[in-house]
């Protein structure tokens, strides 16, 4: 039965492989930002402009989308972006962006949308970041907890019938990569007395936007996780990722000696 799908993100990486599968045979409503990218959509998608840093734009969408549907079967929030550098020289305001775009944005449009929503489903791409041992990706691996966190209180908490679902990717061949090594090069210039462990997560960067997992196989999941009655509240997607998830569980002063150890040796 075709169903309908809200896809935020939709013009790169997960969004645009995801916008892609589930346009096939379904009615899928688009956001974007970059207006020169609309025509990269698939045909037939509903195209809609949403910025994650300006409330008006978020409630525009949503404004936009009820006027077009009265019913929504599933909500995938995959916008994000990542602020990188040394926590001791990564601005307020740059926190504050940080959180703006991977959390309150998508509670944002995600309460604006629940009427619809009734019966239906909410997933979340978070990260394996979110396990939270990650060195200089502090900021981006806190807001991933926190939209964890905050949308499974609201699946514990809502009396509406809507399964909230978080898919936490290891490292994804995306265009994520790159685009948060320009939009921190700022910020990486004021870290100067880190510049090896800031080149070194350059490179890294660099090799993850080739090297990582196909976005394929988190859109396999996704799909799983949209298409059976009973849902897991949480996937874990890659080797990496899993790893990560067991070796969050170790004491935090062992889990920091083992992060230490691991960087020196790597630099």
């Amino acid at each position: 039965m075709k169903k309908i799908y809200v896809i935020t993100g939709a013009t790169s990486g997960i969004g645009k492989a995801l916008t892609e599968y589930f346009a096939a045979e379904n009615t899928v409503f688009a956001g974007y930002r970059n207006e020169k990218k609309i025509n990269e959509l698939p045909k037939g998608v509903i195209p809609f402009y949403i910025n994650s840093t300006e409330p008006a734009s978020i409630a525009k969408a949503a404004e936009f989308i009820k006027s077009k549907t009265d019913k929504i079967d599933t909500l995938i929030n995959v916008s994000g972006c990542v602020v990188a550098g040394a926590m001791e020289h990564i601005s307020p305001d740059e926190l504050r962006r940080q959180f703006e775009v991977n959390v309150f944005a998508h509670i944002d449009l995600s309460q604006r949308l629940l009427e619809l929503l009734d019966g239906g489903r909410i997933i979340n791409i978070s990260s394996m970041s979110s396990f939270g041992i990650f060195p200089f990706i502090a900021p981006y691996a806190a807001s991933k907890r926190a939209l964890d966190i905050m949308f499974n209180a609201m699946a514990l908490e809502m009396k509406k019938n809507i399964k909230v679902i978080s898919v936490k990717p290891g490292v994804i061949a995306t265009p994520l990569w790159e685009k948060s090594i320009k939009e921190n090069e700022s910020a990486f210039s004021s870290c100067r007395e880190y510049d090896r462990e800031i080149n070194f997560m350059v490179k890294n960067a660099k090799s993850n936007g080739i090297k990582g997992l196909g976005v394929e196989k988190v859109v396999k999941i996704i799909a799983k996780a949209d298409r059976i009655s009973n849902p897991r509240p949480n996937y874990t997607v890659g080797i990496d990722a899993k790893a990560a998830e067991i070796i969050s569980h170790l004491p935090q002063g062992i889990l920091n000696k083992i992060i230490s150890f691991k960087l020196a040796q790597k630099l």
